[in-house]
């Protein structure tokens, strides 16, 4: 192995290292600072000998310069050898590819979330305010017109909630798509951003938090104009307001890698708080049940990154034993028996009725479930592929 030619690599300076990534792909690794000159050398055409050569004179230290071209060729930041192409594969599409960066740049202004706050400040001023009980979901005698609107404002503002994030990533030029995903038993919608690490710090922290934005956003026009409105569409509207606002707590279960997660894990500076937290759990329990070893996993992070793994490894710990014994004693409980119930009215001796009834929620409620299983094998099996970005 001689030269090699690399990709279009961006990067950006963090402490003392340096994120370096492929827009295109998400990929990005964390290298210090020797690494990104080993990387800027290479870039320069210089080979792989060559740069060892140039960097021993500078270092005094002799870098296995190879052995840093072979991770390069793992994270696909290598696109020829020697002169011959590196075979792989295309690029995840990126969801509404036509949305061009230069389109959405505008969501990157710090004029929008003062504007937004503003938008806020008016409809916690509103005259005569929303009322914010259950009572306000049952604007209408009608059930089916409750559960109807529910569902299409939940699934609308779901669909807003994850474009928000898309559009502000691809304002940075992160291309970005959306897909199904599970956080422990729930079954979620996400936009896969990879790649928003490159960008400056204020454009991440919009892209996190632009989903959360958007609901605040929809909450705060349906309350002002139920303000201005009365009757049915007063109803109407605050029960729009209510939905809007529901999912924000949802927000605050950062051990689910949630939208606040990542903005938690931005101003903790640390890499992969989720990962290293799990490992670090897994240590911990080590411990507690069993002698090992082991050295504390957390020892090799920065001071600065092993008190925060630390702490979040409680919250992921309690949060997700909350999540999981919800999960025992109600969800599953009264999942089984909706089911039960179906099942037994499905056969000879029930209306049909009572029959349809049945097949709709066995229909449903399997659906969903088969869904989420799905769901959770292909991301499983996704991270055993690709792995996870890895600290040189």
């Amino acid at each position: 192995m001689n030269r090699v030619r690399l990709h279009a690599l961006d990067s950006r300076p963090d402490g003392d290292e340096w994120i370096v990534g492929r827009m295109a792909t998400g990929q990005f690794v964390a290298l210090p600072e020797i690494g990104k000159q080993a990387l800027d050398l290479l870039g320069q055409g210089l080979s792989a000998a060559e740069v060892g050569e140039h960097l021993r004179e500078a270092t005094g230290d002799d870098i296995d310069v190879p052995d840093f071209v072979e991770a390069l060729l793992g994270l696909g930041f290598v696109a020829e050898v020697d002169g011959e192409q590196v075979p792989q594969p295309a690029p995840p599409k990126p969801t509404f590819a036509r949305i061009r960066p230069r389109h959405v740049r505008w969501v990157l202004s710090p004029v929008v979330p003062v504007l937004i706050g503003l938008l806020i400040a008016a409809a916690l001023l509103t005259r005569p305010p929303v009322p914010l009980g259950y009572r306000t979901l049952l604007w209408s005698p009608h059930g089916s017109a409750v559960i109807a609107l529910g569902a299409g404002v939940g699934w609308t503002l779901l669909l807003l909630h994850e474009c928000a994030h898309l559009v502000a990533a691809r304002a940075t030029g992160v291309a970005g798509r959306m897909r199904l995903g599970t956080r422990l038993q729930f079954l979620v919608m996400q936009t896969d951003i990879s790649g928003i690490e490159l960008a400056p710090r204020r454009h991440r922290l919009t892209a996190y938090l632009a989903g959360i934005a958007t609901n605040l956003t929809v909450a705060s026009v349906a309350a002002l104009a139920a303000g201005a409105t009365d009757g049915t569409a007063r109803r109407i509207l605050a029960a729009v307001t209510l939905l809007a606002l529901l999912p924000l707590p949802f927000q605050l279960m950062v051990f689910m890698r949630t939208d606040l997660y990542f903005v938690l894990q931005d101003v903790t500076r640390c890499r992969d708080l989720y990962g290293d937290g799990v490992t670090y759990t897994k240590y911990a329990a080590r411990r507690v049940f069993r002698r090992t070893t082991a050295v504390d996993p957390s020892r090799a992070l920065p001071a600065h990154e092993r008190r925060a793994v630390r702490a979040y490894s409680v919250v992921l710990v309690v949060g997700t034993a909350l999540c999981l014994a919800f999960l025992a004693t109600v969800t599953l409980p009264a999942d089984i028996t909706l089911l039960a119930r179906a099942v037994t009215r499905l056969g000879p001796g029930h209306s049909t009725a009572q029959s349809l009834d049945a097949t709709a929620v066995v229909v449903a409620l399997g659906g969903v479930h088969v869904l989420w299983a799905r769901t959770w094998w292909r991301g499983r099996r996704e991270r055993r592929v690709s792995g996870g970005p890895s600290r040189p």
